[in-house]
């Protein structure tokens, strides 16, 4: 029987009849890695996103830049004269019902008198003087009520409206609504006046 021959890498053959696995090579100087197996190829690269801006933003600031930034209020200055919030709270009060008048009698009579010549509507605001800033007012009324309206029951009433009506149409902060009633008026059939003047029943 022949003796085997040792030659180099071939040895007895493992148990089994298997196939033994070489050893990995241990890196040297002159070692050479194996080339990679396959696996996930790398896709193409994802630039990095700017921390500073959104994504969703990026077009917004870079239009921004040249003009007002989104969302920002057109700047001005309004400036609302006391004419303006005078005529707005008379009109307001006029329309409560129970007001007879705006103003005291001589105050109407010297205001007619006043349009007349220099041809003005300051009757359209007598018995409301108004004091504007710049985010607030403040008025007074002055009325004459009709008889049998309850004064100060009216005097809310005209109060709430001149406050919605200043703070929804002129867009002032209504610090005060100070309502005086000057008068009232009495119609003519309870005028004492107007009876006296009347000839009684049956005379000529």
């Amino acid at each position: 029987m022949e003796d085997a021959q040792n030659t180099p890498g071939n040895g007895p053959a493992a148990p089994g009849n298997q196939p033994v696995s070489p050893t990995p090579a241990q890196a040297g100087p002159g070692a050479v890695s194996p080339p990679p197996g396959p696996g996930p190829k790398p896709g193409p690269a994802v630039p990095a996103l700017q921390p500073d801006v959104p994504p969703n933003l990026s077009g917004a600031a870079a239009a921004g830049t040249s003009g007002a930034a989104s969302g920002e209020e057109p700047g001005g200055r309004t400036s609302i004269a006391e004419q303006a919030v005078a005529k707005v709270a008379a009109i307001a009060a006029r329309a409560v019902p129970g007001v007879h008048a705006l103003g005291t009698g001589a105050g109407r009579t010297l205001g007619a008198v006043r349009d007349a010549v220099a041809g003005s509507d300051s009757s359209a605001t007598a018995g409301v003087n108004v004091e504007v800033g710049e985010t607030e007012a403040a008025v007074d009324i002055t009325l004459v009520a009709d008889y049998g309206i309850p004064l100060t029951a009216l005097a809310d009433s005209v109060r709430s409206a001149v406050y919605a009506a200043v703070e929804d149409l002129v867009g002032l902060n209504v610090v005060e609504v100070n309502v005086s009633v000057a008068d009232v008026h009495i119609p003519e059939a309870l005028d004492p006046r107007t009876a006296k003047r009347q000839p009684a029943a049956g005379q000529d």
